[in-house]
């Protein structure tokens, strides 16, 4: 600023006439005004803003201080700063704090930076603009799961599809495709590593591949297909008893056959006789299963099966089975029985007349050894 005008006294100068000389004194007190204007002006202060980091990264802090010179400690006089993106006042305005912290800063805080310094003088300075350019991290390593685990449902009940990404800042697109194709099920955006679809109730058609991409505008990350099986309850299975005639006797070889109707694969199959269980079968593929039994006169009861496919168990109806014994063999069972009987009740008689003989014998040996007796 350039120095003010010195005005002389008034009476000096109409006193003075052309081609005088000024009084001394007149003249010295104007010199020294002229000396003193530029020093008594305040200096103009220059200001210098910088960042720490320079090159922040996305989800990052980032430190912005504004810096005066050394002279301006002379002034004594409060200093305020204040920070600006572009035209946008940062912070809570302006502070007596040379900085200000900025927790998080995201791509779109990147701009034109600068800082402004006031006094209670009315005095303001501002600081050349710097470009700071926040650096963001690309999404790498998406990839995706599926509650329940091993994407494996039943069917009616709900599916998440998540889609994870091991790093990447700002914004992230995810994106679920259906498919081998990649039919497009759902878009959202959110400033996160992981985002949920869900399928509330699976049906038959659910069961397919999968797959997710990951984009936050540098480029779009994919991951691996992942396929969905849909699992169905087994039905009430179905016992049929299998002879080789229309009646069943002793020796004869039946086939116990237990089928459901629906259920996913692998079925297990047990078989019953009463609640004591004979043995049991798998089914990787589907359909039924069997089972073969020897038949005696034991076996006659109630048969049923039970199929199981980890999605609960179900029990068929039960099968009544009678065993029928051959007359020929009844009649040698009589036989045999009352011979059994026979044996039964004269078996104590028979032994004590054994005994008696026995002894009859004996004494009858001895006498004949010792006559004179």
């Amino acid at each position: 600023m350039p120095p003010p005008s010195v005005k002389l006294d008034s009476s000096f100068a109409e006193k003075a006439s052309p081609g005088t000389v000024p009084n001394p004194v007149l003249m010295l007190l104007a010199l020294v005004l002229l000396m003193c204007a530029a020093p008594c002006e305040p200096a103009s202060e220059a200001l210098l803003l910088t960042a720490r980091p320079s090159r922040p990264k996305e989800g990052g802090s980032m430190t912005l201080t504004c810096e005066m010179q050394a002279t301006s400690q002379k002034l004594g006089a409060p200093v305020q700063f204040c920070f600006f993106r572009e035209s946008q006042a940062l912070g809570q305005g302006c502070s007596h704090s040379p900085e200000l912290q900025l927790p998080t800063v995201w791509r779109k805080d990147s701009g034109s930076y600068w800082c402004k310094a006031k006094t209670l003088a009315i005095r303001v300075t501002w600081s050349p603009r710097i470009q700071i350019q926040v650096q963001g991290v690309p999404v790498w390593n998406v990839s995706l799961e599926t509650q329940p685990p091993g994407g494996q449902v039943q069917k009616g009940k709900k599916l998440v599809l998540i889609c994870l990404a091991t790093q990447g800042t700002g914004d992230i697109t995810f994106s679920w495709y259906k498919g081998v194709l990649g039919l497009i099920l759902e878009t959202k955006t959110q400033r996160s590593l992981t985002a949920k679809f869900e399928i509330p109730a699976v049906t038959d058609s659910d069961a397919e591949n999968y797959f997710c991409t990951a984009d936050n505008g540098y480029h779009p990350s994919i991951s691996e297909l992942v396929s969905v099986t849909v699992r169905s309850p087994v039905s009430r299975p179905v016992l049929t008893l299998g002879a080789p005639g229309a009646q069943a006797f002793p020796g004869d070889m039946m086939e116990l056959r237990c089928e459901a109707q629906s259920g996913s694969p692998p079925i297990r199959y047990r078989f019953y006789h009463e609640d004591i269980i004979l043995g049991s079968n798998s089914t990787l593929s589907g359909g039924g299963a069997s089972f073969n039994l020897s038949l005696t006169t034991e076996h006659s009861g109630n048969y049923s099966c039970e199929a199981d496919n980890g999605l609960g168990a179900q029990r068929s109806e039960a099968v009544m089975l009678s065993v029928t014994v051959p007359v020929e063999d009844r009649k040698e069972l009589l036989a045999s029985g009352v011979l059994e009987g026979l044996l039964g009740t004269l078996g104590p008689t028979v032994m004590a007349l054994s005994l008696c003989c026995w002894l009859k014998k004996r004494l009858g040996r001895r006498e004949a050894e010792d006559p004179g007796r």
